[in-house]
């Protein structure tokens, strides 16, 4: 293993936030406004403490809807939807220089048409919009919102996606930890078996169930309600995660974030709202809410997990229409990696 390879965490300082804009070919047509005013919310949030990199099918189309562009910045690129966590790239850093790998995007084992999104990574490098940093390219599917990282050697993970048949099947699960440990640095790799969120399209991705606040303290979804569908598999997600240790070999300090109330698309499914969707920036954690009693509860728990950033709720109830939060439309890129400013609008 490359003791001088490393996967990021979330916290350490970004240059960027990448974000995908709807568009009326995308899945989000039925209420492109709606949420055309719930991304631009977040970007226009993210913008106050970084860059942000809006990926568009029209540049002049989707810049008419900021009142400011200031540090934000566009790039035309066909895409299929908007989950740039899934189809962006995934930054490491390698003898102290960035890398960013270009994985796969099967649109989460083959559910949905991911053709455009998938090339979008490579087109912006083609482009030249990334600087300062190496390519490379895997013939392995692999989505960022499937790994979370503590910096230091340890990556969280689920088996019900990364062990998805309609990913890697030729792939055992030695393998893949092989592949985590030999392209990301991975010293440690922790599987959470049980987990899951109704209405979820990802197989169970971290993002959307455990998180790392920082090296010692993970965040987490929990079900107090019996009657709940989510109750004995969130329950046992817990006892799971009390087994784990820390990269120095201690507990880790759990926090219990709150299941939101039930929400329901117009045909009586459930949709996946989750508070662990967060996402974090540069001095700010962003969090997604969804209108519902918990809210507030929730912000609070995560304030205390980021007692040193501003952590901002932003309204995501339109995002879960289409299954996925706040986290899932949203890549950060490391310090190291620059914007090629003077060629973006």
């Amino acid at each position: 293993m490359n003791q001088k390879l490393r996967f990021p965490a979330e916290w350490e300082k970004q240059s960027f936030l990448q974000l995908t804009f709807p568009h009326q070919e995308s899945d989000w047509s039925y209420i492109l406004d709606e949420v055309t005013a719930c991304f631009v919310e977040i970007i226009e949030t993210a913008a106050r403490f970084q860059d942000v990199l809006v990926v568009c099918d029209k540049v002049e189309r989707v810049k008419s809807f900021f009142d400011s562009t200031q540090n934000i910045f566009f790039v035309q690129a066909e895409s299929n939807d908007t989950w740039a966590r899934d189809h962006g790239g995934i930054t490491v850093v390698d003898n102290g220089n960035a890398v960013i790998h270009d994985y796969i995007f099967n649109g989460w084992g083959n559910k949905f048409d991911a053709g455009l999104d998938n090339q979008i990574t490579k087109k912006l490098y083609d482009k030249g919009i990334f600087e300062n940093c190496s390519f490379r390219t895997f013939e392995l599917v692999l989505e960022g919102g499937s790994l979370e990282s503590d910096g230091k050697g340890t990556i969280l993970t689920t088996s019900e996606c990364l062990l998805s048949k309609n990913r890697n099947d030729h792939l055992s699960k030695y393998e893949i930890e092989q592949h985590l440990k030999e392209n990301f640095g991975a010293e440690r790799i922790l599987w959470l078996n049980h987990g899951y969120l109704a209405g979820d399209d990802t197989d169970s991705h971290i993002d959307t169930l455990a998180r790392f606040c920082d090296e010692k303290t993970i965040a987490y979804v929990g079900c107090e309600n019996p009657e709940d569908e989510h109750y004995e598999a969130l329950g046992q997600m817990k006892k799971e995660l009390q087994k784990f240790k820390d990269f120095k070999g201690k507990p880790y300090k759990l926090v219990e974030v709150p299941l939101p109330d039930a929400c329901f698309d117009t045909e009586g499914n459930r949709l996946p709202a989750t508070y662990a969707n967060f996402a974090i920036i540069n001095g700010a954690v962003l969090v997604p809410v969804y209108g519902v009693s918990q809210d507030e509860k929730a912000m609070k728990i995560l304030q205390s997990c980021f007692p040193d950033r501003k952590v901002i709720g932003v309204n995501c109830r339109i995002l879960i229409e289409q299954h996925g939060s706040l986290h899932c439309v949203t890549m950060q890129y490391p310090e190291l990696v620059k914007l090629n400013k003077k060629i973006i609008s």
